[in-house]
């Protein structure tokens, strides 16, 4: 049984300029930076017909390329910070994407998204960090000239189920060229 999402990928570009950013930071494990994506949509363990449902439905999404834009580093979790993000800043053509793929989620079935869609790109998840430690290291790296990549597909992810995530392999792709 496939575990799908949907994302963008991140250009190799971009995920080497982040992967400068890893280390220190106790407590961190470190996402490799072919790994590097940002998250539409979690869709979860999926049967096999569901999974051809959702990738065929997935043609349907008509939408033009847009620019994605990274401005520095922060972490989510408060106070038991759990993973280390670069952030993404929300714009309407990524917001109506990602609402649209929730749309259709639920049109056939899938409960609605429990988190609000924050836009990011996980750099390390987080166990047993001090919200101390988490705090010196994004002060010494958490400011970075923003990066801007441009997004022509968006793509069907799948992964094992294992802590950490990945490797995660693209089923398919979806050209953004209205």
């Amino acid at each position: 049984m496939p575990r799908l999402f949907t994302g963008l990928e991140v250009p190799a570009e971009i995920g080497q300029t982040l992967s400068n950013l890893r280390g220190g930071l106790p407590g961190a494990r470190w996402v490799d930076p072919e790994n590097y994506h940002v998250t539409l949509r979690f869709i979860g363990d999926i049967d096999g017909i569901s999974a051809n449902e959702i990738a065929s439905m997935l043609f349907r999404i008509n939408r033009k390329p847009f620019e994605v834009k990274l401005q520095g580093l922060s972490s989510f979790g408060g106070r038991k910070p759990r993973a280390v993000v670069a952030s993404i800043a929300p714009s309407r053509p990524l917001i109506e994407l990602q609402a649209e793929l929730e749309r259709l989620m639920q049109r056939i079935g899938l409960d609605p998204e429990g988190r609000k869609f924050t836009p990011h790109v996980t750099l390390a998840r987080l166990h047993d960090a001090s919200s101390q430690d988490v705090a010196d290291y994004l002060s010494v790296r958490g400011y970075f000239p923003s990066k801007v990549f441009t997004a022509s597909r968006f793509v069907l992810f799948s992964s094992r189920a294992s802590t950490g995530g990945g490797p995660y392999v693209v089923e398919d792709s979806y050209a953004l060229c209205a």
